[in-house]
């Protein structure tokens, strides 16, 4: 059997004297394991760098096996944000997320355009810029896998303004008033998450970043086998603090 399909690189670690296995996100097919002949060798190494855009032929006898992945890169972003640790930290998060927390083989063809914007900002854009599409694909990676957040109105109230929390339990718009005698179990909602918010500071993505990064590890992480947050995310949390 064989499929061509394009591919994002999500990981690849070594298997034997010089293949590996790489996980790709495909457009048609999924996050998608397979291995590689020579892609841990000095030669392939570079190719197969988490975020590089390639167009990859997989073949298997059968649609169950593992299979193999022949790969021609179409466009890297690695050499784009090498020197910068933050873009780097970033490109690195996303794509252990996905690696993560995404089924193996099942279709997500918005999540796939999702990682590919945000790649491109990671590449082109200003600093504040590329941190708030990173936010809003987090957000958007929630709603993708059925836990997004409900930021229309208040949960309790109804009310479409003053709208400054979100519910950790059930992922819903708080306003001021109805969050006063709860505020300290709430999670914070800034404003440029809301429709006409504009453009945040560095605080407002930090804090964007710990709502987002509450509900993937209470939905998505803590329930995996993993059992918490990728570790790549957390650096790169870190690395935003700083």
């Amino acid at each position: 059997m064989k499929w061509c399909d394009e591919g994002i690189v999500l990981s690849s670690r070594k298997h034997g004297e010089t293949a590996a296995i790489v996980t790709l996100l495909t457009r048609s097919h999924g996050r998608h394991l397979g291995l590689v002949r020579g892609g841990s060798g000095r030669r392939a190494r570079g190719l197969y760098q988490p975020g590089n855009c390639v167009y990859v032929t997989w073949h298997g006898r059968l649609p169950e096996h593992l299979g193999t992945f022949s790969c021609e890169l179409e466009s890297t972003v690695t050499s784009e944000v090498l020197h910068e640790p933050m873009r780097l930290a970033a490109l690195c998060s996303a794509c252990a997320i996905l690696d993560a927390s995404l089924p193996e083989r099942e279709n997500y063809v918005a999540i796939f355009e999702g990682i590919r914007l945000l790649i491109k900002a990671l590449a082109h854009e200003e600093d504040l810029v590329w941190m708030t599409v990173y936010v809003k694909w987090e957000v958007g990676l929630l709603q993708e896998l059925g836990f997004g957040l409900d930021l229309k109105a208040c949960a309790a109230t109804g009310v479409t303004k003053d709208l400054a929390f979100v519910s950790p339990k059930t992922g819903r718009a708080v306003s001021i008033n109805a969050a006063k005698p709860y505020e300290s179990k709430m999670l914070p909602l800034p404003a440029f998450l809301l429709p006409g918010g504009g453009m945040p500071a560095r605080f407002d993505i930090v804090q964007g970043l710990r709502t987002t990064g509450y509900m993937l590890n209470k939905n998505v992480f803590y329930p995996s086998a993993l059992g918490r947050t990728p570790d790549a995310r957390a650096r790169f949390m870190d690395r935003l603090k700083a």
